[in-house]
């Protein structure tokens, strides 16, 4: 247990765990200090200075979140010289910031507007910086929007993509009064090794970094008489979409979210999780092959570990970071994909309607499945597979256009054909839910016997640690897979880049000896994506990942072998996993890219 050190705030004694902050102090008695810089999610930085404090006996005022608790140290977090203080440094900030909130992407959920707000940031006691600096918009990604005239230079994004993401595709530029967040060699967002995850979105406490939203472009097609518009939800959006309407962390509003799309005027609202079940099929399948050709063909060629294909943002890291390793991956699209090419195929032909009338919407808690559906590999229905891609958050502010009272709305069945899934496409919302989806699978497949573990929960591959191991004996196979019989599965899960590094490192260096590998991009898995709702930190996370588990937990199937519109499909379209038509539209190939 550690040490208690006794301290006082505003003249209230208190106990402090040695080696908390002053902010820890101050939050633990419920003193608030407010913050820019900081988030739960990244190092102290002291930058900012907002949440400057008062320590008697010292001349100069101390940044809370990066000044360790001492014994008998006497705080004052509400003096008129560190109010003053506080004031002055918003106000600095205030005029260097371009502020046209009423226009701002990020108005109603920017912590500087909420700070001015407080503080009652009316006047203007410093010259207005703002017109004089030769800011710049990069708008060129299809996901991310960068103004620098929303800067506040907290370097929040910064310590994002280099702590939580090991990418490093932002920097600090400059010095003095020309210092400025910057790409390196300052090119474009879209010229960098920027993987598109939008972490940078989620931590940034302005508008400085914000999705490209495609809001207009949706409500254009659902408005256009001869288009008829489909959309997609995936698992994680409903866990996520309740916080921005209004519900507390972690409601699960699955139904109320699909009557809400059909009152946007969706023409056909269905789910990516029926894709999620079907890429289990592929991917199981792919797997198993793998196997057989490296266990009793004794194949060279053969690429393990095989590695999940279903984060995009992984996909751009692995190929800027990794490219050595694309054969690793899967060769399955992700879900969204998957469902955009069946969308205009087979979803046409069932509907009897022209492909080029199709618009193909889907909602993602993900800023890089942007990116994805742009990709040029993604065309294979003929047509673009998925038109625009809509965040958790550009979802509820349709919504809220729309007038809906969404707590009054009653829950609603998905559309049937490609609507139906089961608890295991749910799970692939959450780290180790695709590996967890593909053992009930795959072991199932090889044995005959559900997986070993209670209710099927396979907790070994469940939780929030960045790197978590798994393994499966397999014992008593059924006849066809009877050379697995005894083989010990290794399986590895990882979540955050920065742990993909580490995970690819040890491949690397012939460390490891995984058979099956599950990356994904963003901490926490798809609940905790760049187009989630802001904030998002450990405790949020942990929230939406319980009930995801619960949403799983509560269908009444959950294997994805067992969806009977997956099956359907095969019977009466794509043939069996694996082949000719399912491997045309089902499958790609990634490429590799420059590091610079």
């Amino acid at each position: 247990m550690a040490k208690k050190i006794n301290i006082s705030i505003n003249g209230l004694a208190a106990e402090i765990a040695e080696g908390k902050t002053i902010l820890d102090a101050a939050d633990q008695m419920g003193v608030i200090v407010p913050t820019l810089c900081y988030h739960k999610d990244l190092c102290v930085a002291g930058n900012c200075r907002v949440c400057v404090v008062e320590v008697v006996g010292q001349k100069r005022l101390a940044a809370a979140c990066a000044t360790p608790c001492e014994e008998g140290m006497e705080i004052m977090t509400n003096s008129l010289k560190v109010r003053n203080s506080r004031k002055h440094i918003i106000e600095l900030l205030l005029s260097e910031h371009e502020s046209d909130c009423t226009k701002c992407y990020k108005n109603g959920n920017c912590e500087l507007q909420e700070l001015a707000s407080e503080y009652k940031i009316m006047t203007q006691d410093f010259i207005r910086l703002a017109p004089l600096k030769n800011y710049t918009i990069d708008m060129f990604s299809p996901s991310i929007v960068k103004d620098d005239s929303k800067c506040i230079r907290c370097q929040r994004c910064v310590r994002t993509c280099a702590e939580l993401q090991g990418v490093n595709a932002l920097t600090v530029a400059h010095k003095g009064d020309e210092m400025k967040i910057a790409t390196f060699f300052e090119k474009t967002m879209n010229d960098v090794v920027c993987t598109n995850c939008g972490q940078c979105v989620n931590h940034c406490p302005t508008g400085a970094l914000v999705e490209k939203n495609y809001i207009e472009e949706v409500w254009d097609a659902i408005s256009d008489p001869n288009k008829h518009v489909v959309v997609q939800t995936a698992p994680a959006v409903r866990v996520g979409l309740g916080e921005e309407l209004g519900l507390p962390v972690g409601s699960r509003v699955t139904g109320q979210m699909v009557a809400a799309l059909k009152r946007l005027g969706f023409d056909s609202v269905l789910d990516t999780d029926f894709t999620a079940d079907l890429t289990i099929m592929e991917e199981g399948t792919e797997l198993l092959t793998r196997l057989k050709k490296a266990l009793v063909e004794k194949d060279q060629a053969v690429q393990l570990p095989m590695a999940t294909s279903c984060s995009p943002g992984w996909i751009k890291y692995i190929e800027h970071m990794y490219p050595e390793y694309l054969g690793n991956l899967s060769t399955c699209k992700s879900p969204q994909q998957m469902f955009g090419a069946l969308v205009k195929t087979y979803y046409a032909k069932a509907r009897k309607i022209e492909p080029d009338n199709i618009v193909s919407v889907s909602v993602m808690p993900c800023t890089a499945k942007k990116f994805e559906a742009s990709r040029p590999e993604m065309h294979d229905s003929g047509y673009r597979d998925v038109d625009y891609v809509l965040t958790t958050r550009e979802l509820a502010i349709m919504v809220k256009q729309a007038g809906i009272d969404f707590n009054k709305l009653p829950q609603t069945e998905y559309d049937r054909l490609m609507g139906d899934s089961t608890g295991a496409g749910v799970i692939f919302g959450a780290t180790g839910g695709v590996m967890e989806a593909a053992l009930r699978t795959a072991y199932e497949i090889v044995t005959g016997r559900e997986v070993p573990f209670k209710n099927l929960d396979i907790t070994p591959v469940r939780g929030m640690d960045g790197v978590r191991e798994a393994s499966i004996k397999i014992e008593n196979p059924v006849k066809e897979w009877a050379f697995l019989d005894g083989v010990e599965l290794k399986c590895a899960i990882a979540h955050g880049l920065v742990n993909a590094k580490v995970v690819m490192d040890a491949i690397k260096s012939g460390e490891s000896n995984y058979h099956f590998i599950e990356f994904m991009a963003c901490p926490g898995g798809c609940l905790g994506g760049g187009g989630q709702p802001i904030p998002t930190n450990p405790e949020i996370r942990k929230k939406r990942a319980e009930a995801i588990y619960a949403e799983d937990a509560g269908m009444p199937l959950r294997k994805s072998h067992e969806n009977p519109e997956v099956l359907k499909i095969y019977e009466d379209f794509l043939g069996e996993p694996l082949g000719e038509k399912s491997h045309h539209l089902l499958h790609t190939k990634y490429i590799t890219r420059d590091r610079f």
